[in-house]
């Protein structure tokens, strides 16, 4: 089964340009998978109205400091036997603090159970997770989102 649906994510930078990534296991195969904070849009929210109050519900960090700046990501992944196929938006978070804490409190009751962790993540180790990352193009997401950061500078 194939299935469109409308949501926003949010790429959360720490101090030291760590990237925020969460980690779901798949109920119905038990596959792991890391993505950025974000979620579905309810009806009458804008993507921007949605990518803040999934990054709160998920996270509690502070969803004022996501920028409206986006960027449209395709998207085509698996989740509980079904296959998602679209065009999401990508906001971007800049926090001041390394590491910030995470709380969970705002978590459905299906996502207290399908979220195991999270690791905020050098952007040089986005290619070496040992488990897969959604969406696979995540490091150029955030050239796109930040070009002044480390990642878009030349390697010698």
């Amino acid at each position: 089964m194939t299935k469109h649906r409308p949501a926003a994510r949010v790429i959360c930078l720490d101090a030291a340009d760590r990237v925020l990534l969460l980690r779901w296991r798949d109920p119905s195969d038990g596959r792991w998978l890391w993505e950025p904070p974000g979620g579905g849009i309810d009806p009458g929210e804008t993507p921007f109205e949605a990518a803040r109050r999934e990054l709160a519900e998920e996270t509690g960090l502070d969803a004022g400091l996501v920028r409206e700046r986006w960027v449209p990501v395709s998207r085509d992944s698996w989740w509980k036997g079904t296959r998602y196929v679209g065009t999401e938006q990508f906001f971007l978070a800049r926090f001041d603090a390394e590491r910030p804490p995470l709380v969970r409190t705002g978590l459905l009751p299906h996502e207290q159970v399908t979220l195991d962790s999270h690791a905020w993540v050098l952007w040089s180790d986005l290619a070496s997770l040992p488990d897969e990352l959604q969406p696979p193009e995540l490091l150029e997401v955030l050239v796109a989102l930040a070009p002044d950061g480390p990642w878009s500078a030349p390697q010698p």
